[in-house]
């Protein structure tokens, strides 16, 4: 087989996508897989083909808009998506490869011939409506960079002394997840001329990039769809401000890249604690007021947690692990037109899913 073609809308990509591709790479000298996304949906397709190119890098992924009517009776919608198909095309192909029964008929229209890979899907026993509805349950089926996506993040900021750090290995012990330590408190330990040297503002770009790298590797690893962070890009945006005397607009554009879904604020009324390399007492109260501010500012929900280090956790757990709990939206694909016809979305854009 010289030129295979998988098309479908992997929203999001799953292992039975990959399983599909994957067969029809071990039998052809090319593969072209088409991700057709529509403009309601939640994850662009260029996001998706992206996904797949990083998990099939010897298949050719391209991504296309198909947002016409949805109907596998009528043979005006048969021709566009095929149409649609064969203008994202770069060379005919010899082989379709699918899941679904549409194959059969799309195949033909192309002029190809059709393989059917494990219809029943036993091989790789999950679908993208499945995913969506429930994607801790299909943790296992998705590749590191979707489990990514599908985090939810939770970041615990306050002033200096305030039990950001108590708090977030708190919640982190008790619900099992990776740690996402405070990157600035490390550099701070290893800056070139030590605490009293002034801070320059490269420094909290630094900070800024290392912390959202751990941030997001984190969220590769994590065993379920929930993050908490020892602070953020957000939060390093304040530091420079107080170290520096002004915002930063490179650390606050990053910062608006990556909202969180929850940020917890530690509260001000503990005492302060000097561990050595805090330098901030007199201005705690005042940098506190200004986490308020700021968080006041963007878009994020915030709460501000007081008391003793066990109460803070018991007002902090429940909001976390409704987060935890709920899957984060995607919005529907587009529907099929007749109910009483086959399912053209999983035909002409979702193959080896259930929708």
């Amino acid at each position: 087989m010289r030129h295979g073609l998988v098309i479908g809308k992997f929203y999001p990509p799953h292992a039975g996508h990959l399983a599909l591709v994957r067969a029809a790479l071990a039998r052809c000298d090319r593969v072209t897989v088409l991700v057709l996304g529509a403009s309601q949906e939640s994850i662009p397709a260029e996001q998706r083909a992206r996904w797949l190119r990083d998990e099939l890098p010897g298949a050719h992924v391209v991504p296309g808009l198909d947002d016409e009517p949805v109907d596998y009776a009528s043979e005006t919608a048969w021709r566009v998506h095929t149409a649609i198909i064969e203008d994202l095309l770069d060379a005919p192909v010899d082989t379709l490869f699918s899941s679904d029964d549409y194959g059969e008929e799309l195949a033909r229209r192309l002029g190809a011939r059709w393989v059917q890979v494990d219809p029943a899907r036993r091989g790789t026993p999950v679908s993208a409506r499945a995913v969506r509805a429930d994607p801790a349950a299909y943790w296992w089926a998705l590749p590191a960079a979707v489990r990514a996506w599908f985090v939810r993040r939770v970041v615990v900021i306050g002033a200096e002394s305030t039990g950001t750090t108590t708090l977030t290995e708190a919640l982190t012990a008790h619900l099992g997840l990776p740690t996402v330590a405070e990157f600035g408190r490390e550099w701070s330990q290893v800056r070139p001329g030590g605490l009293d040297a002034p801070w320059h503002p490269a420094e909290f770009d630094l900070i800024a990039r290392e912390q959202a790298r751990r941030e997001d590797d984190a969220a590769t690893r994590t065993p379920v769809p929930l993050l908490v962070c020892d602070t953020d890009v957000l939060a390093t945006a304040v530091w420079h401000e107080r170290y520096v005397g002004h915002p930063s607009p490179s650390v606050r554009a990053l910062a608006a890249e990556r909202v969180p879904d929850l940020y917890l604020l530690t509260g001000d009324e503990i005492p302060f604690v000097q561990d050595g390399l805090r330098d901030g007492e007199h201005l705690r109260h005042d940098m506190q007021q200004r986490f308020r501010e700021v968080l006041a500012e963007q878009d994020a929900p915030w709460v501000e947690l007081r008391g003793t280090p066990a109460e803070r956790l018991a007002a902090a757990l429940p909001l976390v692990e409704q987060l935890r709990d709920r899957p984060r939206p995607l919005a529907d694909p587009m529907e099929q037109r007749h109910e009483v016809v086959p399912d053209l979305l999983a035909a002409l854009a979702l193959p080896h899913s259930g929708a």
